[in-house]
């Protein structure tokens, strides 16, 4: 009863103690909350080799593609390549991939990621040769070239072997040049569109309606429109250059908005809880069952003089503890408050788990429950 009283006082003193302005709390900019839709990244694709590794490249046989890949490449340069087979594990086939990002100039560059096809075991010391990069309309943006840099490793003995990470990808920083532009320019754009990160209805109308305020002092009258949740479209005032229009407008602070949601992870035990969550009147108890079995065989000696053989008799102790049990009734404003007195009486994280478990069945969470 002494640990049941330190819960409830807990959970009804806390609350005095975590009160803090939420609009202040929740200030964002613009530029936080939502992204420019014509200013998305777009993802590229290519096939490539690498050559230098130490051995640990793919084998010919087992990759055949790799022996062709080779062949071609060096057919390319002039070099004959008829008869013989080559059985040098020095070359690894991979893909390569990278986001181009948005407005990208040609001749700037931008980071790689290469993985690998075949059998190889490690790309580590590698070098990525020249490698064409396309978008999804097919068209080659970029070309990659450069040493690849792997972040695990891998020792192998007779017996054993220790592996950390992923040796089989890796990246290049800077490895690819951007060679051909997008097809669209920003200032070419008659209207914008501001994507919302976190789709909702309130955060989407708090945005146009900070834009028009902003908007109606400088230009006379309102430019912003939320379409939907995660939509709001802004109208290029006639006199205004569209790229100092935005840079203002990205500035700006809105008061964010997010639904009621738990996300919570039960192979880690982490708990994620949002600041609106809110939770009814109900009364909880959670017990835990402890179960010990130990193992103590005996050995029995025979008689002196008796011919008899020495034998071991098994001898199983299994004890069986039941802890808590106690039934609770817990009122919080928040589910924040409730965490903290479940932590105050000594649950761990899986019992808090399945006790949210419990609310939510019984209807009396007030959020989304997320299970990952």
């Amino acid at each position: 009863m002494k640990r049941l009283r330190q819960f409830l006082a807990v959970l009804f003193a806390l609350p005095s103690l975590i009160i803090a302005d939420p609009a202040a709390a929740m200030q964002s900019r613009i530029k936080d909350i939502a992204s420019l839709q014509s200013g998305r990244d777009n993802q590229l694709i290519g096939y490539g080799l690498i050559v230098g590794l130490q051995g640990t490249g793919d084998g010919l046989r087992s990759s055949p593609f790799t022996e062709q890949s080779m062949r071609a490449m060096l057919q390319n340069l002039g070099i004959s390549t008829q008869g013989g087979q080559s059985a040098a594990k020095n070359t690894a086939a991979v893909m390569v991939t990278a986001n181009l990002p948005p407005f990208a100039s040609p001749g700037s560059r931008i980071d790689v990621t290469v993985s690998s096809l075949g059998d190889a075991t490690s790309l580590r010391g590698g070098t990525l040769i020249m490698t064409s990069l396309s978008g999804a309309d097919g068209q080659i943006y970029a070309v990659a070239q450069g040493s690849v840099i792997v972040s695990g490793f891998q020792a192998q003995g007779a017996a054993a072997t220790v592996t950390e990470g992923v040796t089989t990808a890796g990246r290049v920083p800077g490895g690819a040049i951007i060679e051909r532009e997008l097809p669209s320019r920003f200032k070419d754009s008659v209207n914008l569109v501001l994507q919302l990160r976190n789709p909702d209805f309130s955060t989407s109308i708090r945005i146009a309606d900070t834009v028009n305020a902003w908007a109606s002092s400088r230009f006379g009258g309102p430019i912003a429109e939320a379409k939907d949740s995660q939509e709001v479209t802004l109208n290029k005032p006639k006199m205004a250059d569209l790229t100092r229009l935005m840079a203002d407008i990205e500035n700006l602070n809105v008061q964010t908005d997010t639904p009621a949601k738990v996300v919570i992870n039960e192979r880690t035990g982490t708990i994620v809880i949002g600041a609106d969550v809110r939770v009814s009147p109900v009364a909880v108890s959670y017990g835990t069952l402890t179960v010990q079995v130990s193992e103590n065989p005996q050995v029995i000696q025979p008689e002196p003089f008796s011919n008899g053989e020495t034998a071991i008799q098994d001898q199983t102790d299994i004890t069986a503890t039941k802890s808590g049990g106690r039934v609770a009734v817990l009122e919080g404003p928040d589910l924040k408050t409730l965490v903290a007195g479940l932590n105050n009486i000594g649950v761990k994280p899986d019992g808090i788990i399945a006790i949210l478990q419990g609310i939510k069945s019984a209807g009396a969470l007030q959020a989304e429950l997320v299970l990952q």
